[in-house]
């Protein structure tokens, strides 16, 4: 028997863009809500994507699970590797280098993080770099990896490695095209020329594509990367630009020859007027150069790229432009904005897909009626806002936190403004080492604890609660934790082996 579905249910959705925003969403809503709804992609092959993220935060295999997606067939099927965190090197102070790491730091005791014993360890002189307490700050660099074993103890490392990955961008959207489509999803290609809106309430109708052909729906999902075609071209949404505190506006990115094993982090390394990144495939490594043209040229920028490669280039150079910030209005109307089209955030903490996947599940969660209830609306943009703005803070955070003078790009960054949020953070730290998180936003205590001690933010002193257990009991805590760690991280296997036993690519 077929379900009624109620008066003035969505019908119809349409998808203008497709890349990783656009498949992502296809098949989000097409496995989420099955035909109910018709789910159509539009997107042209003539029209690229920008594809410079291929790194994650953990939250993916969330989604992946979400689309009962097999984790190895994933990773075969995207070239992928996988990820413990990110290794920033001269970003302190050139020759200094850290790992942001997922996961855990050590062991709490009683109401205080682990840190803050630490804290006091090192001041005493009993304790070694916080890299130490942490298994993927210390397995990372080895070149260790392995998902958490069936079979080991409950709240022990190895029950409780926290991963990510790397892949293909343009392999996981064909992926992910290929189920989405399987679940229905209709895929049209073609350009569109032109946008038609109700006179009356400016909803968007119907987009009218190159070929002549029309496509109606009820909600309409800009996927079309920074020409934001619906949200701002067409809706004027307005952008609010974050240039005065991420002058980065530009990357130049290349594909090069695999040189040795893969190692299971991103690597971003500062440069004179920005950074360069380093991800590894199974098949290839990506490389780009993140900077700000005010400080650097164009041709200055490839020449660096090239030159600091790990293997010969299998491209030429792409060069992206962008400015940083988020749409003022991210869902206005009939049209909500996923992707670039909602904003942009430099790819510093590999969070571009996580947004993207993140104003999935708000829109999920806020699914609209037909007469679109302006209160959804508003709690959609307002969670956005918030999620765009305190990932803001911590990429920020990167530049601000730092010695070096080297260059007018660096002493610009070091001695600037930086909103209010960001330097309560810090000062908060500054003093005795402490950290709260607000609400949902993404990174949590050990992010910023690690990024700030990191770059050289060190707490003049540790809370006072630590004072509350005995020294002798700190001291052994610390030491326990820095054992358990090593004894962990000597159990896993190198990434390469891992990867060649469980979820090896197809030569490409």
């Amino acid at each position: 028997m077929t379900q009624q579905r109620r008066e003035g249910a969505i019908r119809s959705v349409a998808i203008i863009g497709g890349g990783t925003a656009g498949w992502m969403t296809a098949a989000a809503i097409s496995k989420s809500f099955g035909r109910d709804i018709h789910v159509q992609l539009v997107e042209s092959d003539e029209i690229g994507t920008i594809g410079v993220g291929e790194a994650t935060v953990p939250h993916l295999s969330m989604f992946n699970r979400l689309l009962q997606i097999d984790e190895g067939e994933f990773v075969r099927q995207t070239q992928g590797t996988f990820k413990l965190g990110i290794q920033f090197n001269d970003w302190g102070r050139i020759g200094d280098s850290y790992v942001h790491g997922f996961g855990t730091i050590g062991r709490d005791l009683g109401l205080m993080p682990f840190h803050q014993y630490w804290l006091k360890a090192r001041a005493a002189g009993r304790a070694k770099d916080i890299s130490h307490y942490s298994l993927n700050t210390l397995a990372a660099p080895q070149g260790r990896f392995m998902v958490p074993p069936s079979d080991a103890p409950p709240n022990t490392p190895l029950a409780e490695i926290a991963y990510a990955y790397h892949f293909d961008a343009a392999l996981y959207a064909l992926f992910l095209r290929r189920r989405a489509e399987a679940q229905g999803v209709v895929r049209t290609e073609g350009k569109v020329v032109a946008v038609n809106q109700a006179g009356e309430s400016g909803f968007v109708e119907s987009v009218q594509l190159e070929s002549g052909a029309v496509i109606a729906a009820d909600l309409f999902v800009d996927c079309s990367g920074f020409r934001a075609l619906l949200i701002e071209q067409t809706l004027h949404a307005g952008y609010e630009d974050w240039s005065q505190w991420l002058p980065c506006d530009r990357a130049v990115a290349v594909p090069c020859a695999k040189v040795g094993p893969p190692t299971p982090y991103t690597r971003s390394t500062a440069r004179t007027a920005g950074w360069q990144w380093r991800i590894p495939l199974q098949h290839r490594t990506g490389n780009g150069h993140v900077y700000s043209s005010a400080f650097i040229s164009d041709a200055q920028a490839e020449e660096i790229l090239i030159a600091n490669l790990d293997g010969r280039p299998l491209a030429d150079p792409r060069l992206v432009r962008f400015t940083t910030g988020r749409r003022r209005k991210i869902w206005d109307k009939n049209v909500v904005a996923i992707g670039l089209s909602s904003g942009f955030i430099e790819p510093l903490e590999s969070t571009a897909i996580f947004l993207i996947q993140s104003g999935i599940n708000r829109l999920m969660g806020l699914f609209p009626q037909a007469g679109f209830d302006r209160i959804l609306q508003d709690t959609y943009n307002a969670q956005m806002h918030f999620e765009y703005e305190r990932i803001r803070d911590f990429i920020i955070l990167h530049y601000r936190a730092t010695q070096r003078d080297d260059s007018e790009f660096w002493n610009h960054v070091r001695t600037m403004t930086i909103p209010d949020t960001l330097q309560s953070y810090i000062d908060l730290f500054a003093a005795n080492g402490q950290f709260f998180r607000e609400g949902t936003e993404l990174f949590g205590l050990t992010s910023w604890v690690q990024v700030m001690l990191g770059q050289g933010i060190t707490p003049r002193t540790y809370h006072p609660a630590v004072d509350w257990v005995k020294d002798g009991d700190v001291m052994n805590l610390v030491q326990h934790v820095e054992q358990v760690i090593a004894a962990n991280v000597a159990l896993i296997p190198r990434h390469e082996d891992f990867i060649a036993r469980h979820c090896a690519a197809q030569p490409a």
